[in-house]
């Protein structure tokens, strides 16, 4: 079939194609992102009576008017795993579904200098260690903050932090976007919004709230002649998700560091069978859990309760002892917490502690609500206790298996959480339920939580150098599998580190066998006891330094896994100065080097 064939059948033919370009070639960036919208919404709807223009078969309606909005709006998430990118997303839908044209992009791959360009902007962003920005929104964050950054008097802007109140820099790095967009002259859409854990409500209120301040400004409003109904088009989607979990079911919990080891570390099988549910290395489970039924007694008793008060949690009624087992986060402390006791009860202690914010944190990390009832055993009532506790929320572990190799199951690397205080054992949550309180055969609600941000190369030729110490190991694993399953040529490197080498190397006779067939070319191990001065990952990457450089400038992607506050900070300054020592760069051009391989997707961390 000729080109000229081509275009009579209503299919755009090269000589259309010039003349759309020579149309567009005066527009600018947000008039582009509207007609891009506002194309995409003529080819999904069909002509009644056949007039309308065709594209691809479709008859599209005959358009007498369209009036161009006052600027876009895009929409920018950056977050180490999936809930900055899922309510960017949902917020885009209801955007366009109320004529609003948008766009999402991750930091990761936005072009700082465009920000010049915007006209309305909304931030989605979490903050990770001690107060820092997100791999995918370092560049930006930076550049903000620099002299490089230019006016914005015209740019309107709205952010939404994502954080954790248990965590002292709580949404730090979205004060930190407030404060440079502010200083740069731009103006708050709407003030910004801090979410908890338990983020959906006020992230949903967030966007209603732009939504209503611009709608006026931004609405695409076009006159239609003979407009026909929209094309029935639904998106597809897992059906389980972090609101509708699949009841999976435990296969094993085994224990696979010896018996003199200080660490208790479980390989979590669990089948998903039946479910359908498709994941990709890299991705992690979110695992919902019950907490143990004698903390939740001995909080009652602290308090006491009645354990089969009635209770509201939500929409629904509870006893007060299901309520505490299967709603509230218990083994957490949050300086919440604390408020809302000192509220109900004007508790002199608890008073003097909320007005100390260094006291406070130091009060809390170390301690579960469990504590916190012992140690101030106030009169509350079994709805305030129940009032004052933070929605307990799924734990998400890095997945340690490729469906490749396991096909219907789902393999975790799991640190039990064990310790004593108040003259008893207290556990993790999510690791004491997986660990110890939970049968075999018994059943687990799960969903996969996806995690574009840690991927492998796209083309299996590309070498790869895998940091895991401890439970970073998991996604390593699975990543050995999945290579494994694609016959990968590309060239494989781990370094790992635990205590001992004859209490804790994890999955050692697998990766012996990796090391055996060929697949694994490399080896670092660091076990930081077994001699006089600790050895740690980051000291045998800078013994192994001029051969990392060299995988590094053979196109080696990087990934790290483990522990954000110490491991991956010591990793990363070993990197930058491999790139000092064996690159012969400065501090300066180090720091460049390794921000274009984190730009590239070739510098890519898990933390936690």
């Amino acid at each position: 079939m000729s080109n000229q064939n081509i275009g009579a059948s209503g299919v755009i033919d090269p000589s259309q194609l010039n003349q759309i370009t020579q149309a567009i070639a005066g527009l600018n960036p947000q008039q582009l992102n509207w007609m891009s919208g506002y194309m995409a919404g003529l080819a999904a709807a069909q002509g009644a009576d056949g007039n309308g223009l065709s594209v691809a078969g479709t008859q599209v309606p005959t358009i007498a008017s369209a009036a161009e909005p006052a600027g876009s709006l895009t929409i920018l998430f950056g977050s180490q795993t999936g809930n900055a990118k899922g309510i960017a997303l949902a917020y885009k839908d209801k955007a366009v579904a109320a004529g609003i044209p948008a766009t999402v992009v991750s930091m990761a791959d936005y072009k700082p200098r465009q920000i010049k360009n915007e006209t309305h902007l909304a931030i989605v962003v979490s903050t990770h260690g001690e107060g820092e920005a997100p791999d995918d929104a370092v560049e930006l964050h930076e550049y903000l903050g620099s002299k490089k950054a230019p006016k914005l008097p015209n740019l309107k802007y709205a952010v939404l932090g994502l954080g954790d109140t248990s965590y002292e820099f709580f949404c730090q790095t979205a004060k930190d976007f407030t404060a440079r967009l502010s200083a740069l002259g731009a103006t708050a859409i709407i003030e910004q919004v801090d979410c908890d854990v338990d983020y959906d409500a006020a992230a949903t209120l967030w966007q209603d709230n732009i939504l209503t301040t611009i709608k006026d400004e931004l609405t695409v409003k076009t006159e239609v002649v003979a407009v026909a109904p929209a094309a029935n088009i639904a998106s597809v989607a897992s059906i389980y998700s972090k609101k509708n979990p699949f009841n999976g079911t435990l296969l094993t919990a085994q224990k696979i560091t010896g018996r003199d080891s200080v660490k208790d570390i479980r390989h979590i099988e669990i089948s998903l069978e039946d479910s359908g549910i498709q994941y990709q290395v890299g991705d992690a489970l979110g695992v919902y859990f019950l907490n143990d039924s004698e903390v939740v007694d001995r909080i009652i008793n602290a308090y006491q309760l009645d354990p089969q008060a009635q209770v509201q949690k939500g929409d629904n009624t509870f006893t007060l002892h299901a309520a505490l087992t299967e709603q509230c986060e218990l083994t957490l402390s949050y300086p919440t917490y604390i408020k809302a006791l000192a509220e109900y009860t004007q508790d002199s202690g608890l008073l003097a502690l909320l007005d100390d914010k260094t006291a406070l944190r130091e009060y809390i990390v170390p301690r579960q609500i469990v504590d916190i009832a012992i140690d101030y055993p106030v009169s509350i009532t079994a709805q305030q206790l129940v009032d004052a506790c933070r929605p307990l929320t799924p734990r998400l572990y890095s997945i340690a298996s490729s469906q490749s190799e396991v096909e219907d199951e789902v393999h975790l690397t799991v640190a039990l959480v064990e310790y004593d205080a108040h003259g008893f054992a207290h556990q993790g949550g999510a690791s004491g339920f997986l660990a110890t309180r939970l049968e075999e055969g018994a059943n687990v609600k799960v969903y996969v939580e996806a995690n574009d941000n840690f991927r492998l190369p796209s083309d299996p030729n590309t070498p790869v150098i895998m940091i895991g110490p401890g439970t970073g190991i998991a996604p390593f694993r699975a990543f050995m599998q999945e290579r494994e399953a694609q016959e990968a040529a590309g060239k494989n490197w781990l370094f790992f580190g635990n205590p001992h080498f004859t209490q804790d190397f994890l999955y050692q006779t697998e990766w012996q066998a990796y090391v055996k067939s060929g697949l694994l070319n490399n080896i670092s191990l660091a076990f930081s006891r077994d001699q006089a001065d600790k050895v740690y990952v980051q000291h045998r990457l800078l013994e192994q330094g001029e051969q990392v450089f060299a995988w590094l400038e053979d196109g080696a992607h990087v990934y790290v896994c483990g522990d954000a506050n110490h491991m991956a900070k010591d990793v990363e300054q070993a990197l930058l100065s491999i790139y000092q020592i064996y690159g012969k760069q400065s501090a300066d051009d180090a720091k460049k080097s390794l921000l274009s391989l984190r730009k590239a997707k070739r510098y890519q961390k898990d933390v936690y």
